[in-house]
């Protein structure tokens, strides 16, 4: 057992250092070559179906409200991001995307979506089953010490 858990903790390992480097190099040679990798998933984090406010992505994304009101502010000044005034209490923001921003959440979303395709390919329900049961066992360890 202690053998495969080898092998699969040095292909998680791999798997994630490829995915960013792919995004990255993706991001460069994109019409979005613009933005940081961290601006970038603090674009899919904001997502474009609901408008969150600074905090709650800030916590989504395991930063500081500051940190990521730093981030804002760039994304904005790019015109990705749109600050959006509460109608019932002026003192919340919230968070919503721009045409740019919702173009730039689609195409990383494709990019995920074509991922997880190939990696179920060719597999059964049951495999299917036993990989999203694994994910969330993985989730749940990692969310209890975040």
């Amino acid at each position: 057992m202690e053998n495969r858990t080898k092998i699969i903790n040095d292909s998680l390992v791999r798997i994630y250092n490829d995915i960013l480097w792919i995004e990255e190099k993706e991001l460069k040679k994109s019409q979005f070559n613009d933005l940081s990798i961290k601006e970038m998933h603090a674009i899919n984090a904001i997502t474009m179906y609901e408008h969150k406010t600074v905090s709650q992505v800030a916590k989504e994304l395991h930063l500081t409200p500051g940190t990521l009101t730093a981030t804002i502010d760039r994304l904005t000044r790019k015109n990705y991001v749109t600050r959006i005034r509460s109608n019932d209490d002026r003192r919340v923001i919230r968070l919503g995307l721009t045409k740019k921003g919702r173009l730039m959440f689609r195409a990383h979303d494709a990019f995920h979506r074509m991922m997880v395709r190939n990696f179920l390919k060719d597999l059964g329900q049951d495999e299917i089953k036993t990989i999203e049961k694994a994910l969330r066992n993985l989730e749940l360890f990692l969310r209890e010490r975040s």
